[in-house]
């Protein structure tokens, strides 16, 4: 996002499961309601992203989570593990073992510390009960697309042998390079798409975030339909801005979840965008009742 708290930021702050914001962990900070839960048509297994809700304590987002239907909560680190299985919730995408955004795969002077992190994290994911881990190509700093790939197949190699042993999946985010993420290299769905086809492992998808996407490339249905095959996961946000994915932005989430659902998805499809809303867990609601087709 352009302004205000950044995905960036917030990553540092919840990879080990930590996730302040900056903003009050009270509960009158977002005006929660008392949500009776509406009955979800169950086609798609529902998710939201811990670092859009940095400003609610965790115990709090999984209560209203599960009011509103939601499933999972993602991108958490180990220590809030144990809180989501308090309350019943699965971690629908794990992180914790990446460096940042920037310093990633596509670097071979990353790869001894990303090899080791990888090595210790997909273990801890497996024996959680959970089956996905997030990774990233990293900037390009100059490097061609040859050169990237090279890189990402030299190191993901030597850590999909134990992602294979354990069942779990890596997967790599497609960022934008335009407005968030510049010099990014896995920015479009081909690059990530070839990546894929060169490692060959059913342990290496995509994470095909819409937002993201719908900025660098656009042809969201398209692309969804030509390249399921290698996505794993979905993440949601409204464009332009991040904000509610309701009538204010560009994008018709009904049709795009309908094209999801076509392909025989069976994952999870997490909201991640950054309410302006004051009560953030009614605009979350109105989210996830616009996805469930």
């Amino acid at each position: 996002m352009e302004k205000g708290q950044s995905r960036r930021t917030a990553l540092k702050n919840i990879v080990t499961g930590t996730a302040a914001l900056g903003v009050s962990a009270t509960l009158p900070a977002f005006a929660l309601s008392d949500y009776k839960s509406d009955a979800l048509k169950g086609n798609i297994n529902h998710s939201v992203c811990r670092w859009c809700f940095g400003g609610v304590d965790l115990d709090t987002l999984c209560i209203e989570a599960k009011k509103i239907g939601i499933k999972a909560i993602d991108l958490v680190g180990p220590n809030d593990w144990p809180t989501l299985k308090k309350h019943g919730l699965d971690s629908s995408l794990c992180n914790g073992a990446e460096i940042n955004l920037e310093d990633g795969w596509n670097d071979t002077k990353f790869h001894a510390t990303l090899i080791k992190n990888y090595s210790e994290m997909i273990p801890k994911v497996a024996a959680a009960g959970y089956k996905q881990l997030i990774c990233f190509s990293g900037s390009k700093r100059g490097k061609d697309n040859e050169t990237g790939w090279n890189n990402c197949v030299e190191g993901l190699k030597q850590v999909l042998p134990i992602a294979e042993k354990h069942n779990v999946v890596l997967v790599m985010e497609l960022l934008n390079s335009k407005v968030n993420h510049r010099d990014y290299q896995c920015d479009n769905t081909p690059w990530g798409v070839e990546l894929c086809k060169r490692l060959g492992s059913e342990h290496f998808k995509l994470l095909y975030d819409i937002y993201h996407m719908q900025i660098d490339e656009g042809n969201v249905i398209s692309t969804i339909k030509s390249s399921y095959k290698y996505i794993s996961h979905y993440h949601t946000a409204g464009v332009p801005g991040r904000a509610e994915i309701d009538d204010t932005q560009e994008l018709y989430y009904p049709a795009i979840v309908k094209a999801i659902l076509a392909t025989g998805f069976k994952g999870y499809l997490a909201q991640e965008f950054i309410p302006k809303q004051k009560d953030g867990m009614k605009s979350l609601k109105e989210a996830v009742l616009i996805c469930d087709v």
